[in-house]
């Protein structure tokens, strides 16, 4: 008689309610999602650099599985920044600062990029995920309630105008999850 495998459980480092209803809501049943908010120091450098930093010291912290995420928006315009260090541009500038910056550019083209690292434990080198959405930074639109959603258009609405089911087919987050799954079906 074959047995069934419980879900693999991983422990998402984070204190940000939004992004752990995301995660949850696009990973769980299949993947269990416990949550721990840890302050991790980012360090300086490229966006995986950043996320293998912050996922060995989770998995030191926590002594155990973890999965952290770091989040990048790339405006074309400026060569890919801020890149990993949008969030303390948005919360210096705003929405509107966001859209600011690439006013006086012809080309308000940018990639949001998600990157997910994995790690069973302390020790362990880092497993990366990384999902990648093109788009366009425009003035906000839509609820201005989770990040630099409200800036970010796609395919002609932003972020924060899709209804979150609809956001989580087309997002960087969730491709990235897409191939954190398909690595974990693997295993």
């Amino acid at each position: 008689m074959a047995t069934t495998r419980p879900p693999p459980v991983v422990n998402f480092i984070t204190g940000n309610a939004n992004k752990l209803a995301e995660v949850k809501a696009i990973l769980e049943p299949g993947i269990t999602v416990n949550s721990q908010a840890v302050d991790l120091e980012e360090i300086q450098g490229t966006i995986e650099e950043v996320t293998r930093a912050k996922c060995r010291k989770a998995a030191d912290i926590v002594n155990g599985p973890v999965l952290v995420e770091d989040t990048a928006l790339c405006f074309d315009a400026w060569d890919g920044l801020p890149g990993p260090y949008i969030k303390w541009f948005q919360e210096k500038l705003g929405n509107e600062g966001l859209a600011k910056l690439v006013a006086g550019f012809p080309d308000k083209s940018a990639e949001a990029v998600c990157t997910f690292g994995y790690s069973p434990g302390p020790g362990h080198e880092p497993i990366l995920f990384q999902g990648r959405t093109r788009g366009t930074i425009v003035p906000p639109r839509g609820e201005q309630k989770f990040g630099w959603d409200a800036c970010f258009e796609h395919e002609g609405r932003t972020y924060a105008e899709m209804p979150k089911i609809e956001k989580n087919k087309v997002s960087h987050r969730s491709r990235a999850l897409e191939k954190l799954q398909a690595w974990f079906a693997e295993q």
